[in-house]
């Protein structure tokens, strides 16, 4: 069983999106420590809340709920202490403690508040070390790793396509709860900092295993994984619509080049069989050889290309015309000249493969030839475009034109080329212009 990740998995990409989510949910979480940090040393500006303050030394008792009262040495009363003060400053049951109260102004009767802690267990307490303790970059380092690798592996799983042949994480809910999973183990393992101490410890070797910050980084990083990797379904649904849109295209381009190519094949096969055939019955073997010899270049060179979507050289393509007319020439002797005049420099210029035959078969099939009125068929190069013309000499008996010929020899251009020939008759002459492509 093969396990892999869509083709070319932007790794690059992942690791720069889970370094992003760390950074922001250790840095908003440190600047809102230093917010509070603040408030707690200058205390409330506002008159309102701000009641007198009294220094008190007692012993704290911490409660099942997390918050604390220190029962003063002197008065035995009770000052109350917040539960964030109690976790942040990592203050436990039976501690000594010496601080700033004030009175709740708010609340007419009720107990003080601490403020400021002063001393802990007879030592001063200094709220400096709360972020300037001497491993702080160790601590912050340690962290933003944590949650980089977290980020990155929850981005990595949740954005898996298949399991061997099977496609996994089809819906958002089924992520969802992949991530929670994950999300979970990564609280569990996620470490908690006691500035104080500077020892760092795991969630699971917590006494109390539920801390809101921890929980807060952990659902802000699953939320926004979640979010991505939506992002990236649909990017990756789209992106496979348009391949298989591409696919489909190719495939139906195929297929149409090689129908209107069989259209060329019949009629090219009748007319050459009708030539040969007349020949044998004149008992001219040697031209009928050689007949046969360019019959057979000109047959190699349609199967070959037949299945071809591709450019040819001019150069191949005009050798085919010059056998294709060599036959012209043995069926109707001195009645048709054919004039190929192509510089040499635009031998390796582009253009679709059987494009020539339709149109000296065209010029030959319409116009009268006899001994009196020959027909000229010139191919030349005119401003960087393939001409060939030919005069106009109607038919007694004017066979009915279909124009399949220069509708597949248009199709096949728009096809090939993304381009049209250019087409241009008055009672005189007949001119078409085929777009080259330099090479």
């Amino acid at each position: 069983m093969k396990i892999k990740l869509t083709p070319k998995s932007p790794i690059v990409s992942y690791t720069l999106v889970a370094l992003a989510i760390s950074l922001i949910v250790n840095f908003s979480y440190m600047l809102l420590l230093v917010v509070n940090q603040s408030a707690e040393i200058k205390g409330s500006k506002s008159p309102k809340d701000q009641g007198p303050v009294v220094v008190v030394e007692g012993v704290l008792g911490v409660s099942v709920d997390g918050f604390g009262y220190l029962v003063a040495h002197d008065t035995q009363d009770s000052i109350y202490v917040d539960r964030r003060s109690v976790r942040r400053l990592d203050l436990t049951s039976g501690d000594v403690l010496k601080i700033e109260a004030r009175d709740q102004a708010r609340y007419e009767g009720a107990h003080l508040i601490m403020s400021r802690l002063l001393e802990r267990n007879g030592k001063p307490f200094d709220y400096g070390s709360l972020y300037n303790s001497s491993n702080q970059w160790e601590v912050i380092i340690y962290q933003i790793l944590f949650y980089t690798i977290a980020s990155l592996l929850l981005l990595v799983v949740m954005t898996f396509r298949r399991i061997g042949e099977r496609a996994i994480w089809t819906s958002l809910f089924t992520r969802a709860v992949v991530g929670v999973i994950i999300t979970s183990v990564a609280y569990l393992l996620s470490p908690v900092t006691f500035h104080h101490t500077g020892e760092t410890k795991l969630v699971c070797q917590l006494d109390h295993m539920l801390d809101f910050v921890v929980m807060l980084k952990c659902l802000f990083m699953l939320a926004v994984v979640l979010l991505y990797s939506q992002i990236y379904v649909l990017i990756y649904q789209r992106q496979q619509i348009m391949i298989e849109n591409e696919q489909l295209q190719n495939e139906n381009l195929t297929t149409r080049y090689n129908m209107l190519v069989s259209q060329i094949n019949p009629h090219f096969f009748f007319n050459s069989l009708n030539s040969l055939s007349m020949l044998v019955r004149d008992n001219d073997s040697k031209r009928a050889l050689e007949y046969i010899d360019q019959l057979s270049y000109t047959f190699r060179y349609i199967t070959h290309n037949s299945d071809n979507t591709e450019l040819v050289p001019l150069r191949d393509e005009l050798d085919f015309a010059k056998a294709y007319c060599y036959m012209f020439r043995i069926r109707y002797a001195d009645k048709i000249f054919f004039d190929i005049s192509v510089d040499e420099e635009y031998n390796d210029y582009l253009l679709p493969a059987l494009s020539l035959q339709p149109l000296i078969g065209n010029a030959v099939k319409h116009n009268t030839i006899t001994s009196k009125k020959p027909l000229h068929v010139t191919i030349q190069i005119e401003d960087g475009m393939l001409v060939v013309s030919n005069p106009k000499r109607p038919l007694l008996e004017p066979e009915i034109s279909t124009g399949i010929g220069l509708k597949n020899l248009n199709s096949r251009y728009e096809l090939i080329l993304g381009k049209t020939i250019e087409v241009e008759s008055d009672t005189e002459i007949f001119v078409v212009k085929l777009p080259l492509k330099k090479a």
